[in-house]
């Protein structure tokens, strides 16, 4: 008699590194969109309170990118907030400030290939009084 099991002897581990090839990749790519989400959100809200608080009456675009800067370095590396500018600019009229952010999100935050996000606030300017 033979032994009907024995035929499929060792059909587990090949079953597990096929999903494992599957589910792993998919794993890490969630994993990588969601680095890239968080970092962009938190730089487009640092970036637009930095325009809203250099667009009070008593402040100006370098207190922007203070500002920004500082939301950055409370939730990023400070590699993230290198690159702030912030500018004078006409919206539709009116006087306004824009800061701009750019930093380069590595792959899983380890390294190898990148995602370069520019993100943008603006606020109108408060008329003094």
């Amino acid at each position: 008699m033979v032994n009907a099991g024995r035929g499929e002897r060792g059909s587990a581990v090949v079953d597990f590194v096929l999903v494992t090839v599957v589910i792993v990749p998919l794993f890490l790519g969630i994993l990588q969109l969601a680095l890239v989400l968080h970092v962009r959100n938190t730089l487009t809200s640092a970036a637009s309170e930095g325009a809203r608080y250099a667009a009070t009456a008593d402040r100006g675009p370098a207190d922007g990118v203070a500002k920004a800067r500082e939301q950055v370095t409370d939730v990023l590396d400070p590699r993230y907030h290198q690159d702030i500018e912030a500018a004078a600019i006409d919206l539709g009229g009116a006087p306004g400030v824009e800061v701009v952010i750019r930093a380069t999100v590595p792959a899983l935050g380890l390294g190898g290939p990148s995602v370069d996000l520019t993100v943008r606030g603006t606020a109108v300017e408060e008329a003094a009084q």
